[in-house]
C-alpha cells in the first residue's frame, strides 16, 4: 500500500473520528438537559403541587429515560472515537514508514526522511543529571552506524513551551522525556535561573498537546519515574510509548536511554532496542534493568519496527 493510499486513508478516518467526537459531545449535552428536566419535574412534584396531578411522575420517566438513551449512545460515540485513534495510529505508523522507505502519492520515490528526536529534559530542582543523559544519548547515535540518518534536538532545561515549539516546529517523530515524574504527573522547567519545584502536566494535558499537532510523534519514551501507566494510556495517541514500572535511579536511567538509542541507530527492531538498553543496564550492574516497558498500539509489532532504516537497507514495514 503505498503512501497516497494511507494518506487517503487517514484523512477519512480523522474526518469520522471528528464526527465521532462531535456525536459523543452532542449526546452528553443532551443526556445532562434530560436529567435537568427530570429534575425540575421532580422538585415541582414534590413541592406541595396539587395531588393526584399523574402528569408529574409520567414527566420524571419520560425525561429519565431520554436521559438514559442519550447517556448510552454517548458512551458508544466515546468508544468509536476512541477505536479510530487507534486506527488513525496505526495508519499514521504505517504513513511514516511508507514514506521513509520510498512510497510517495504517484507510486514513485520519495526523499527519505532522517528521524527526528525530541529530546525534553527537565531538572528543576538540580539533582538529575539530564545534561549528562542526552550528552550520553548524543555520543551514542553519533558513534552508531546510521548516525547520519538521526537529527535530535535536545533541550536539556525543556519548558512546556519548548514542548508546543518543538511538536510544531521540529515535527518529531519520537518525543523523549527525562526528569521526575509518576503515574499521573510529568514535571518540566519555568523559564527562570534557580532551582525550583518544576511546572507539573498532566497525564491528560501531556497526552491532548501530543495528539493536538497534524503529524503526532510514532514513539514517546518517558524516562521517569513510574511512568508506565503513562505510557501505557498514550498508545490511544500514539503507536508506541515506553515507560518505567516504578521509581529509577538517574544512573540506571541514563545507561538504559544511551543504549536504546544506540541500538535504534544499528538498525535495531524497536523491541530489539528496548532490550538491548535494559541489556546495557544489567551489564552495568545496575538493579532497574526489568524497569523499562514498551506498549504499542493493537496490529503492530515493535519487533518488525524499525525507525531507522537508511534507502540502501532493508524496508521492513509492521
Amino acid at each position: 500500500m503505498n503512501a497516497g493510499h494511507l494518506r487517503e486513508r487517514l484523512d477519512q478516518k480523522r474526518r469520522e473520528h471528528h464526527e465521532a467526537e462531535l456525536s459523543a459531545t452532542e449526546f452528553a449535552r443532551q443526556e445532562a438537559r434530560e436529567r435537568a428536566y427530570a429534575s425540575k419535574a421532580r422538585a415541582i412534584a414534590s413541592s406541595g403541587a396539587p395531588a393526584g396531578v399523574p402528569t408529574d411522575s409520567i414527566v420524571v420517566e419520560h425525561h429519565e429515560s431520554q436521559a438514559v438513551t442519550a447517556a448510552r449512545e454517548a458512551d458508544l460515540w466515546r468508544r468509536r472515537a476512541t477505536e479510530l485513534r487507534g486506527e488513525m495510529a496505526v495508519i499514521e505508523a504505517l504513513l511514516v514508514l511508507a514514506e521513509r522507505h520510498g512510497d510517495d502519492k504517484s507510486g514513485g520515490t520519495a526523499k527519505t526522511e532522517k528521524l527526528r528526536v525530541l529530546m525534553l529534559g527537565a531538572g528543576p530542582e538540580g539533582e538529575l543529571r539530564v545534561g549528562r543523559e542526552q550528552a550520553r544519548i548524543r555520543a551514542a547515535v553519533h558513534a552508531a552506524t546510521h548516525r547520519d540518518w538521526v537529527e535530535i534536538d535536545p533541550h536539556p532545561a525543556a519548558t512546556t513551551e519548548h514542548l508546543l515549539t518543538g511538536l510544531t516546529r521540529f515535527r518529531p517523530h519520537v518525543v523523549h522525556f527525562s526528569g521526575h515524574g509518576s503515574k499521573e504527573l510529568l514535571f518540566f522547567e519555568r523559564d527562570i535561573d534557580v532551582r525550583h519545584y518544576g511546572a507539573a502536566v498532566t497525564a491528560k494535558a501531556f497526552a491532548r498537546t501530543l495528539a493536538a499537532v497534524d503529524e503526532p510523534p510514532r514513539l514517546v519514551v518517558l524516562n521517569s519515574c513510574a511512568s508506565a501507566p503513562q505510557a501505557a494510556k498514550l498508545i490511544d495517541t500514539v503507536p508506541f510509548a515506553i515507560g518505567m514500572s516504578d521509581s529509577i535511579e538517574d544512573m540506571d536511567a541514563i545507561t538504559y536511554a544511551a543504549g536504546f538509542y544506540a541500538a535504534l541507530c544499528e538498525g535495531q527492531s524497536l523491541r530489539g532496542a528496548n532490550a538491548v538498553g535494559k541489556a546495557a543496564v544489567e551489564l552495568e550492574g545496575l538493579t532497574d534493568h526489568d524497569l523499562p516497558t514498551l506498549f504499542h498500539a493493537p496490529h503492530l509489532d515493535p519487533g518488525t519496527t524499525y525507525l531507522v532504516r537508511p534507502p540502501s537497507g532493508d524496508a521492513r514495514l509492521p
